[in-house]
């Protein structure tokens, strides 16, 4: 949702933004979606209710006049038949329409709780779709020493050193994309990552992200740069941008023939945590700190993934095939 549509939006949800962008410190993105998400409710309530001219596209109905009275009006059952619709009409996937449903249920909250608009809140017991949960996908270690060796080309160092760091630190694409020149700090072997929210953590660097950094910012232009600032720069001289990280990866997961797998940049994050916890039995509380994980249940879903293996280990036991023992068999013969 861009900046300048939400001039659109009633009074009660442009104070729900202030709100989350303020007291919350919920990222842009977050903010954009949720409000998203509760314009597309609003409209869907004007079409259904007969409020809304039907010769009026969708995308065009007008919710800047809801107020107080409407909001109040507004029930549980509304609710799950916008969910519905969002199936139905929308295509909306499971996750798609469980996040709505966190939108409505915080922002019905916000006028119920924070600022007693309403007497109670008729979303309170609102059910969210239910997420699969399934584990990450990730590259074996065999699998990102491939992918690290196919760097190749004119940007060999900075593309080299982008897929080490995704490998070795766990970094959200937002995260890399916005490292700055004065957040690595070789002399001490850290780097200052902002993640969700605004947040701050320190990451360590291991010897061959020190390495790649050191190769990659000896060959880093500096002229003519139009973000200064940024550590990574793209061949138009700006700060590199996160489709371009994007088409980076993908590309040399192409060319290592890892391709058709599944495999993204967001999956390099969970390759990262994932070798960590196999093979360095790093504790899963500084898995979470290195990740920036608000939440311990988020990091845990990697310890999942090593049990799985050992399932899937014993269960290639040849001796998981059905053989009989000694006796049975004997008797049988008889």
């Amino acid at each position: 949702m861009k900046q300048e549509d939400y001039k659109q939006l009633p009074e009660a949800l442009l104070q729900y933004i202030h709100y989350m962008e303020v007291v919350k410190n919920k990222s842009p993105l977050t903010v954009s979606e949720y409000a998203s998400d509760l314009r597309l409710f609003f409209r869907f309530l004007l079409r259904s209710r007969g409020l809304a001219d039907k010769d009026t596209p969708f995308n065009k109905i007008d919710i800047s006049e809801i107020d107080i009275d409407f909001l109040k009006s507004i029930t549980l059952n509304d609710a799950y038949m916008f969910l519905s619709y969002c199936r139905s009409e929308r295509n909306n996937g499971v996750s798609s329409r469980a996040r709505k449903a966190v939108s409505l249920k915080r922002f019905f909250r916000y006028l119920s709780v924070q600022m007693k608009l309403l007497d109670e809140n008729p979303l309170q017991e609102l059910e969210s779709p239910k997420l699969k949960k399934s584990l990450p996908k990730y590259l074996t270690l065999d699998q990102s020493l491939e992918l690290l060796s196919s760097v190749d080309g004119k940007f060999k160092e900075r593309d080299y050193c982008i897929i080490m760091l995704f490998l070795n630190c766990g970094l959200r694409l937002s995260e890399l994309v916005g490292l700055d020149l004065k957040s690595i700090h070789l002399d001490d072997n850290t780097m200052i990552v902002t993640g969700k929210g605004d947040k701050e953590r320190t990451v360590y660097l291991n010897n061959t992200s020190k390495e790649a950094l050191k190769a990659y910012l000896a060959v880093r232009p500096n002229e003519d740069i139009i973000d200064k600032n940024a550590l990574f720069i793209s061949r138009n001289r700006r700060r590199i941008s996160p489709r371009a990280v994007q088409y980076i990866v993908e590309n040399f997961i192409k060319k290592a023939g890892l391709d058709g797998r599944g495999f993204s940049v967001h999956k390099l994050r969970h390759t990262a945590a994932t070798l960590m916890y196999q093979y360095g039995e790093v504790d899963i509380l500084l898995i979470k700190e290195i990740l920036g994980h608000e939440n311990l249940s988020t990091t845990e879903i990697y310890t999942h993934v090593v049990d799985s293996q050992l399932r899937e280990a014993v269960d290639k036991n040849p001796l998981n095939a059905g053989v009989k023992n000694k006796k049975e068999s004997t008797a049988s013969d008889e």
